[in-house]
């Protein structure tokens, strides 16, 4: 049986991930409290802040801002998109 959380992204009772994303308390405090559908969406919308920001992530520097705008993304006001940042128009 599939483990539940209560999404704090979502705002319902959906299907958690397996196991901590990554280490330390904020992974574990995201294996907690989201579900495998709104960690899908926040790797989608990372893809677009690594690339809009070129993000590092085997640097220190890049993995900060990764993991700050993860937890703002779960816990906070949202992940801000970058300042410059323009949606592909639809053709």
């Amino acid at each position: 049986m599939a483990r539940m959380v209560q999404c704090v992204k979502l705002g319902q009772e959906a299907e958690g991930l397996d196991k901590p994303p990554f280490k330390g308390p904020l992974g574990q405090r995201v294996f907690e409290n989201v579900s495998k559908q709104a960690w899908r969406m926040w790797l989608e919308h990372s893809k677009m802040l690594i690339n809009e920001f070129r993000l590092d992530l085997m640097s220190e520097h890049g993995q900060r801002i990764w993991m700050t705008e993860c937890e703002k993304y779960f816990f906070g006001e949202g992940a801000a998109l970058p300042p410059d940042f323009k949606p592909e128009e639809s053709k």
